[in-house]
């Protein structure tokens, strides 16, 4: 299973919910659905948040299997 960390990447880079909304074009409803794991996100999605995040897209994610490369 992979969680997804955009709440903590967000929370570390002190940005407002209405804030990445803004600037990702998503809704902060959708956000707030993907951080809180009420729905899966599309690549395209994750790519706009890692984008204005300024972080990999790869730092939104977490193996919680504990696969390591």
């Amino acid at each position: 299973m992979v969680k997804i960390l955009v709440w903590n990447v967000r929370d570390q880079k002190h940005m407002s919910l209405r804030t990445l909304a803004k600037y990702t074009g998503l809704s902060r409803n959708y956000i707030n659905k993907i951080e809180n794991g009420f729905t899966h996100p599309t690549l395209d999605a994750m790519c706009a948040l890692a984008r204005v995040l300024q972080v990999p897209v790869t730092d939104l994610f977490e193996d919680t299997n504990g696969i390591k490369p």
